[in-house]
């Protein structure tokens, strides 16, 4: 792993607001951006009414889109028709993930004609946005992707079965309103999944190969924070445990912005189209097979002291030993209700293209070594082997 201390860059959201209360702020800052709002919040709408109401009280004109899912590219080509129709002054994302992406998306891409696959990552051009993005305010309604403060949307390709980034600087939002309260009461398995997102999303940064200084920051204290708030929260509803949660989220989406993820997401953006699963359940299913991974490769690797450390941290929070840690952290999310591959969709016929395709994905490139395509069947074998 470099220096920590290398020289780096770091750009994020440009405001951040955190702390429960602070959504009630948000009519305020969305009418500073203008007073024709594109709303894009999730598949149930009464969860953004607060918004509506308090948007259209203070005279602001509201169109609303909803994500009724993770955003594939039939929702952000219609999603796109509605933005272009209204000519909103500024976007709102307000929901999950899904929600965020999807705002995202179409705050970068309404203004300009085109096709998004001029833009999309690994299907298309990869090309940079034409024309400068809509102001774009996002409040999460869970603790997990940290879509809030990141550059890039993430859109399903069902014809590549696979998903894809829309990846430019200028996707950060203006505004970023995190308010642990609006996750409050989040079903438990929609919290375990999006919980081990958060997880692995600070600790995939942590180990990456373009982790720095300031992501150590940030990172380093989440990681004891997250499995704790995650272990209390699978026991019950905990105030205290959603707004750590919610400060761990954020942490992760600074981080991985600026310094990549790893051979989870490789996997999860492929894993994600292939079968349709949550991308956090994806992700925590994978997470202590590849850091067993990891582990093994990287042989002489001073990172490999950093997942000694995650050992460490999992085995004080599940008591165990540290050399049992990611079996137990693998049997604990199973026993809290977190399906394995196979449930979700995907069966052993599939690995090697499933590797292959993980291989390639630019998630990859940030693991602190570079796998092998036998390192990722090993992964999927021994995922397979926990039942």
């Amino acid at each position: 792993m470099p220096p920590s201390l290398r020289p780096f860059a770091f750009a994020t959201a440009g405001e951040i607001l955190f702390g429960r209360g602070r959504a009630t702020e948000a009519p305020e800052r969305i009418g500073r951006l203008g007073a024709h709002v594109l709303l894009v919040h999730g598949r149930r709408r009464q969860r953004a009414a607060w918004l509506i109401h308090a948007l259209e009280a203070a005279g602001r004109e509201v169109t609303e889109i909803a994500a009724t899912g993770e955003p594939d590219i039939e929702m952000l080509t219609a999603a796109l028709a509605t933005a272009r129709r209204a000519r909103p002054d500024v976007v709102i994302g307000l929901g999950g993930g899904a929600a965020i992406d999807l705002a995202k998306a179409v705050a970068g891409l309404a203004p300009a004609p085109g096709d998004p696959l001029d833009h999309l990552e690994v299907v298309g051009k990869g090309a940079p946005l034409t024309a400068e993005p809509l102001p774009l305010v996002a409040i999460p309604t869970t603790a997990g992707t940290g879509a809030e403060v990141t550059r890039n949307a993430v859109i399903g390709m069902p014809d590549h079965r696979r998903k894809v980034s829309l990846r430019d600087r200028r996707l950060l939002p203006a505004v970023a309103i995190i308010d642990p309260a609006l996750t409050d009461g989040t079903p438990p398995a929609v919290t375990l999944a999006s919980g081990l997102d958060a997880l692995t999303q600070v600790i995939e940064p942590w180990i990456s190969s373009r982790a720095n200084a300031l992501t150590d920051a940030l990172v380093a204290p989440a990681i004891p924070a997250g499995i704790g708030a995650l272990t209390r929260l699978m026991r019950g509803e905990d105030a205290g445990a959603r707004d750590t949660l919610a400060w761990v989220s954020l942490c992760g989406g600074l981080a991985l912005a600026n310094a990549g993820l790893g051979a989870v997401h490789g996997f999860a953006g492929v894993l994600g189209g292939r079968t349709g699963a949550a991308h956090g359940a994806i992700c925590g299913r994978l997470l202590p097979f590849v850091l067993a991974m990891n582990e093994r490769i990287m042989r002489d690797d001073p990172a490999r002291g950093r997942i000694r450390e995650i050992r460490s941290t999992i085995a004080a929070a599940l008591a165990v030993d540290p050399d049992a840690a990611l079996p137990a952290l693998a049997d604990w999310s199973r026993r809290h209700g977190l399906p394995s591959l196979r449930d979700m969709g995907h069966h052993a016929v599939d690995d090697a293209a499933l590797a292959q395709a993980a291989l390639a994905a630019s998630s990859m490139k940030a693991n602190p070594v570079m796998p092998g395509l036998a390192d990722l069947m090993d992964v999927l074998a021994a995922e397979r082997a926990a039942g």
